[in-house]
């Protein structure tokens, strides 16, 4: 049985953000299908709402899109009344989203290695993030 080490979100994938009144609203985009299948049963609601705690008082929303290896995740009150009603600076969800992408999940040493050496699928450019 292989151990199990804790990476952050961003060797498997990468984020589009944006927000909507008290909302922040991500795409989580796997590079290929290992990374997708990984981050498909890692990235959950309470998971991501145990991320954000500090921040989010409202609820968290998953839906998998596996035609293109993306999960999309809507939190709830995130944004404390709006992003022009709150105090607190850069708490939009271009923000929020780099720091979904700091979120660590759990993956096998043997499955980070797959799905780092699978080559990724889109229009991105073949360059893989190392942290």
């Amino acid at each position: 049985m292989s151990t199990v080490q804790r990476v952050p979100l961003v060797q498997l994938a990468h984020a589009r953000s944006g927000d909507k009144a008290d909302w922040v609203d991500f795409g989580l985009f796997a590079w290929n299908e290992v990374g997708y299948r990984i981050i498909e049963r890692e990235v959950t609601a309470v998971k991501v709402q145990a991320h954000f705690a500090i921040w989010l008082p409202g609820q968290v929303d998953v839906w998998p899109l596996p035609n293109i290896l993306a999960i999309k995740l809507v939190l709830h009150g995130a944004l404390q009344g709006g992003g022009a009603r709150n105090l607190r600076l850069d708490n939009l969800g271009k923000a929020m989203g780099a720091a979904l992408l700091r979120m660590e999940i759990d993956v096998t040493p043997e499955a980070l290695e797959q799905a780092q050496k699978s080559p990724r699928r889109g229009w991105w450019p073949d360059v893989s993030p190392r942290i």
